[in-house]
C-alpha cells in the first residue's frame, strides 16, 4: 500500500485472508487453543491491512463482521492501521502533497478520538489502551510534521513571491 501498488497489496491481503480462514476453521473445534492469542493476532493483522487500505483509499471502513474477525482484534487493527498512516503521510509530504498529508492526519485523529472513548478492561479489548496510547504519540508526531511542512511551504511561497522562483533572475 505504501509503495502505491494497491493491486499487489490487495493480492497479498487476499492470501492472508484465506490463510486466516483456514486457521479459524482448523481451530473451531478447539476453543481453548483458538483463544490462546495467536488467532487474535492474525485477525488483528488482517484487520490492520484491510483498514489501512480503506483509510488510504478513503473508502468506508469494513466492520468486524465484514472481516469476520473478533471485535477486540478489529479495534486493535484499527489502532495499528491509523499508526500505519504515518508512513503514508510522510511519503505524501515528501512528494509535496501537503493537502493529502492533512487529510491523512485528519483520519488518524478521527480514529484516535473514537478509540479513546472505549473504556473496557484490557482483558476484554486485548490491550487496546496501550495501542491507543501509542497511536496518540504517532498522531502528535504526525501533526508536528504536517504543521512544519505546511509552514515551510508557506514560507517558500512568500520567498518566491518576493524574489521569484528558484533559477529566475529575481529582483
Amino acid at each position: 500500500m505504501h509503495r502505491l501498488r494497491p493491486e499487489e497489496a490487495d493480492a497479498r491481503v487476499e492470501e492472508a485472508d484465506q490463510s486466516l480462514r483456514r486457521a479459524q476453521q482448523a481451530l473451531a473445534p478447539y476453543p481453548r487453543l483458538a483463544a490462546a492469542g495467536f488467532l487474535h493476532d492474525a485477525e488483528k493483522e488482517l484487520a490492520e491491512a484491510r483498514l489501512t487500505s480503506a483509510l488510504v483509499g478513503g473508502a468506508p471502513l469494513p466492520g468486524p463482521g465484514d472481516l469476520d474477525v473478533g471485535l477486540a482484534a478489529w479495534l486493535n487493527g484499527l489502532a495499528e492501521a491509523a499508526s500505519e498512516l504515518r508512513r503514508h503521510l510522510l511519503d505524501r509530504l515528501r512528494a509535496g502533497e501537503t493537502g493529502r498529508g492533512e487529510e491523512l492526519l485528519g483520519a488518524m485523529e478521527d480514529v484516535y478520538d473514537t478509540l479513546v472513548t472505549i473504556e473496557y478492561p484490557d482483558a476484554i479489548t486485548g490491550g487496546l489502551r496501550r495501542a491507543t496510547d501509542a497511536l496518540r504519540a504517532v498522531v502528535e508526531r504526525s501533526r508536528a510534521d504536517v504543521t512544519t511542512t505546511a509552514l515551510q511551504a508557506t514560507l517558500q511561497r512568500a520567498i518566491e513571491q518576493r524574489l521569484g522562483p528558484p533559477g529566475s533572475s529575481g529582483s
